[in-house]
Parts: structure tokens; sequence; C-alpha cells
């Protein structure tokens, strides 16, 4: 019988204690070049989230304070305004100043939560006296001159005689004054400055009417 001769198999020698540290220093090394390359990001990252955020919350106060939509409702304003009209309200500008004469306002009458927005002209300010007189209006005993387009007073509603504004409150009007409620009667009245929600500046609905309001 053959004897089968058995093939040496020859086992690796383990690897010397020198080569093994640098093996790991090696990996160590890799390991802290990818920790530090991530790192380097991170300035970049955080710089990215803060613009995204600072754009965002200006995008929010723009539509806070100058983007709220309210529709007209009737035509009281005609031609400035017409039924149906959705316009944008600047709730910035009265922080900064007090309403003037002739500005369109938006409020809610006598502040009723439950009431839709209303949408007039400011003609009389705080503390003065407002009259009229053969569908003229007077104030402070002086006739108005108005340089927007308006029909003339064909009804005195409450103002039957000269009344004066309190400290805080406005005397508002349509400019169609045949088709308006509005101070003159009773259940709007003077409009007081916390019951103001702001400003109408915008139009942005029809397409037609799309702009900037014409005071």
């Amino acid at each position: 019988m053959r004897r089968t001769r058995r093939r040496r198999v020859r086992r690796r020698k383990p690897l010397s204690r020198r080569w093994e540290r640098k093996r790991q220093r090696y990996i160590l090394q890799e390991a802290q070049t990818s920790v530090r390359y991530y790192l380097s990001y991170i300035p970049m990252i955080a710089v990215w989230i803060f613009r995204v955020a600072g754009i965002c919350v200006f995008a929010f106060l723009i539509v806070w304070h100058l983007g709220q939509r309210v529709s007209m409702i009737g035509d009281s304003m005609n031609p400035v305004l017409r039924n149906g009209d959705v316009v944008l309200v600047n709730r910035l500008v009265y922080n900064a100043r007090r309403p003037r004469r002739g500005d369109i306002i938006v409020f809610k009458p006598k502040g009723n939560e439950n009431s839709h927005y209303y949408i007039k002209r400011v003609i009389g300010l705080p503390g003065e006296k407002v009259e009229f007189r053969e569908n003229e209006i007077y104030i402070n005993g002086n006739r108005l001159e108005e340089k927007y387009q308006s029909t003339a007073v064909d009804r005195t509603g409450i103002v039957t005689e000269e009344m004066e504004l309190g400290s805080d409150e406005y005397f508002v009007l349509g400019d169609d004054r045949e088709n308006s409620e509005d101070s003159r009667d009773a259940d709007v009245g003077n409009v007081k400055r916390e019951y103001i929600f702001g400003k109408a500046w915008f139009v942005i609905s029809p397409r037609d009417s799309f702009g900037f309001i014409k005071e």
C-alpha cells in the first residue's frame, strides 16, 4: 500500500506587534478624518437652517401684517372697490401712525366679532366736529373738499346736528353714499381706534381690478 503524504499547511505567522499598532493607528486616523469631514459641514448646515428659518419668519410677518385678505361686501365703495373684490389689509401702518382723512380702513362695527368686516373711508378725525349741510360734509364748520369720486350725502341718519367725535373715534362714510351703511347708521356709528383692523391697500381679485387701491 502506498503511503499518502500529508500536505503541510503553512500557518501564517501572527502579525508583529509593531505592524498591529500601525494598522490601529491608521484606522484611528481614518476615523478622525471622517469625523472632521462631516463636522466641517455643521457650520454650513447651521447657516442654511438659520437662513431658511429667517425667510419663513419674514414671510409669516409679511403675510400677517400686509397680506390679510378681506372681501368687499356691497357697492358702498364704488367706484374704488366693487362688490366681491378681495383686498389685502395693511395691519402694520397704524402702529406707526394714526388713520388719516381719506384712508380706506377695514373694521368691525362696535368691535362685534360676529360681524363681517366693513370697508369705508375716514372722513372725520378724533376731536373734530362733523355736520351735514345741504348734502355736503362740514368739518369744524368748514366744507370738506373731497379729492376722490363720491356721491352727495342724500341722508344724514343719526347725524341730525353737529356731532363731536371722541378722542379715539373716527367718522366713516362709503364713497357711494346712497348705498352705504356707515357712521350715519346706529348699527355702525363712530369707529373707535381699537376696532380698526387695518388699511385696505391692494386688490388681488378679480383680475381686472388687480392693483393698488387709488385713494
